[in-house]
């Protein structure tokens, strides 16, 4: 889960400086699943299993592709407004992860027990948003309201998120299409 805080008395200030983040590719898997980045980031995509891959996303936020590249090469996409970024790799279809952007550095994602914080947070009124993949946009929004941060009240409180029942990471490949199942290892004779 991605809570964050969007000023609502001032602009949010830049990006702090740092390396890249990146999303890396091993073992046919995305890792970070997720990651949160800030309007503006670039984010790399190393390759570090030995065989091509492929990073897409049709999906509200940014849409890109960066076609097959081999091992051992790195890709990068420069996130350039605010959304939800669904990646998916063409070739390989348990492949997935969430690349989120927003327009503020006040952000938290939660760990496994549902905890989180969001650090260096000035005193202030902001409106707090929430997103969860495994959620519907509809069961989010009414957990969106205004807060304010002061030297008292550092605490957001508990949220309850409901999950989607029909929730699943089956996806299309890029062209809208159904996976081709991997070939058999056994040969056979004509």
């Amino acid at each position: 889960m991605v809570v964050w805080l969007s000023p609502l008395d001032d602009a949010a200030p830049a990006a702090k400086a740092g390396p890249p983040p990146q999303i890396v590719q091993h073992d046919k898997t995305f890792s970070p699943h997720l990651l949160v980045v800030q309007v503006g980031q670039t984010v790399q995509f190393p390759n570090q299993d030995p065989f091509f891959h492929n990073i897409f996303s049709m999906y509200n936020g940014k849409r890109f592709d960066l076609g097959l590249y081999e091992a051992g090469s790195t890709r990068s996409v420069r996130f350039d407004r605010p959304g939800v970024s669904y990646l998916f790799c063409n070739i390989h279809s348990e492949m997935s992860a969430v690349v989120v952007a927003l327009d503020t550095p006040y952000f938290g994602v939660s760990d496994r027990a549902g905890h989180l914080s969001i650090p260096d947070v000035p005193d202030g009124r902001y409106q707090l948003h929430v997103w969860y993949e495994r959620s519907l946009p509809d069961t989010l929004a009414p957990l969106s309201h205004p807060v304010t941060v002061s030297a008292d009240l550092r605490s957001l409180g508990t949220l309850r998120v409901t999950e989607n029942p029909s929730f699943t990471l089956a996806h299309k490949n890029k062209y809208g299409e159904d996976y081709v199942p991997p070939p058999s290892d056994t040969y056979q004779h004509p």
